[in-house]
C-alpha cells in the first residue's frame, strides 16, 4: 500500500531574508524604497513622483528648492511679464487700500461735522480741500493731494469707491502695485492742476474723481495697445464727461486733467523701450511729476501778482 507523499516541510523562517523597518516607522517591514535617497519607506511615507516614489523629506526638500530656484529665476529678470513690464498680481492690495483710506478720511470728517451729509464743516475738510488762493496765498501745497481724499457727502464718496474699485481690480494685475498707484497719485496730482489752473480759484475743490478719471484714461490707452475693442472705455468716458456737464458742482477741469494725465501715464508705461524698461519708466514719471510742479509754481507766480492780502484768515485778490 503506497502512502501519499509528505508535504514539504515549511522553510525555516530564519532563512527568509529580513526586510527592512521603514526609516520613520521602524516597526514596519517595508520593501519599498524612496528613489531619490533609496531609504526604506513604508506605503504611508511615500509620495508618487514623475519617477517611482519619493519619501516626506525628498518631497519637502524638492518643493524648498523649487522655491528657491523660482525666487532667483525671478529676480534675474525672467518670468511672466505684463505689456507694462510688471510681474501679474493676483489679489489686488493697493485698490482697497485707497478706498479704506478714502473711507476713514470721510468718516473722520463726518464725525467732525456731526451731519453725514454735509461733512464741509469739519475741520480736516477745511484745511484739506483745494482752494487755489489758498495754496498760493498761504503756501498750503498739501491741499494739493489732500483734496484727493476728501468727499462731500455719503453719495459722492459711495460712487467715487465703486468706481475706484471696478477700475482697479482690472489695472492693478496689470501695473502691479508700484506702477498701479504711481499712476493713482500723478492722475490724482494732475486733476489738482487742472483745477489750480483752471477753476474759480476761491471755491473749494474735492474728491478722487480726477484719479479715476486718470485710471479710465490709463485703461483707454492699454485697450489701444493691445489693439481690443475701445467702444466700451470710450463710451463709459463720453458718459462720464456728459454727466460732468449736466450735473451741478463738478469739477469739469479735474476731470479732464485727471484723464489726461492718467493717459499720459500709462502711454509712457507702455510704450517704453523693452530694454531697460523699468528704468526707463522710473525717468519718465519722475519728469511728469516734475512738469506738474513746475506748472504749479508757474500758476503760484500768477496768482501771487493778483493776490492782495490776507485779511482775518480770508483771502482777497483784484483781477
Amino acid at each position: 500500500m503506497t502512502q501519499p507523499p509528505y508535504p514539504p516541510f515549511p522553510p525555516d523562517a530564519a532563512s527568509q531574508p529580513v526586510m527592512p523597518g521603514c526609516w520613520w516607522h521602524p516597526n514596519r517591514p517595508t520593501g519599498l524604497r524612496c528613489t531619490r535617497c533609496e531609504r526604506p519607506a513604508c506605503p504611508d511615507c511615500l509620495r508618487e513622483a514623475s519617477v517611482g516614489s519619493q519619501c516626506i523629506d525628498c518631497v519637502q526638500a524638492g518643493r524648498q528648492q523649487d522655491r528657491t530656484h523660482q525666487v532667483q529665476y525671478r529676480r534675474a529678470g525672467y518670468g511672466a511679464r505684463t505689456l507694462v513690464g510688471a510681474r501679474p498680481v493676483q489679489t489686488p492690495v493697493v485698490t482697497p487700500l485707497l478706498i479704506a483710506v478714502n473711507v476713514i478720511v470721510y468718516v473722520l470728517t463726518a464725525y467732525q461735522s456731526g451731519d453725514p451729509m454735509n461733512n464741509q464743516r469739519s475741520e480736516i475738510y477745511q484745511y484739506g480741500s483745494l482752494q487755489s488762493l489758498a495754496v498760493s496765498g498761504l503756501d498750503e501745497w498739501w491741499r494739493l493731494l489732500t483734496s484727493g481724499f476728501l468727499h462731500a457727502g455719503i453719495i459722492h464718496v459711495a460712487v467715487n469707491m465703486f468706481s475706484l474699485w471696478i477700475l482697479g481690480r482690472d489695472l492693478e494685475p496689470v501695473l502691479g502695485r508700484v506702477r498701479f498707484l504711481a499712476l493713482y497719485l500723478l492722475s490724482l496730482l494732475g486733476g489738482s492742476v487742472a483745477v489750480f489752473y483752471l477753476e474759480n480759484p476761491i471755491l473749494p475743490t474735492v474728491g478722487a474723481s480726477g484719479a479715476i478719471y486718470g485710471l479710465l484714461g490709463a485703461l483707454l490707452v492699454a485697450v489701444l495697445r493691445l489693439k481690443l475693442n475701445a467702444g466700451g472705455v470710450l463710451l463709459t468716458i463720453g458718459l462720464n464727461i456728459v454727466i460732468t456737464f449736466t450735473i451741478p458742482n463738478l469739477s469739469l477741469w479735474g476731470h479732464l486733467g485727471g484723464l489726461a494725465a492718467g493717459a499720459l501715464v500709462m502711454g509712457l508705461l507702455v510704450y517704453a523701450p523693452d530694454k531697460g524698461k523699468a528704468g526707463w519708466q522710473t525717468g519718465m514719471l519722475l519728469a511728469v511729476l516734475v512738469a506738474l510742479a513746475g506748472l504749479v509754481f508757474f500758476r503760484d507766480a500768477q496768482l501771487g501778482e493778483a493776490l492782495c492780502g490776507v485779511y482775518e484768515g480770508q483771502i482777497y485778490c483784484a483781477a
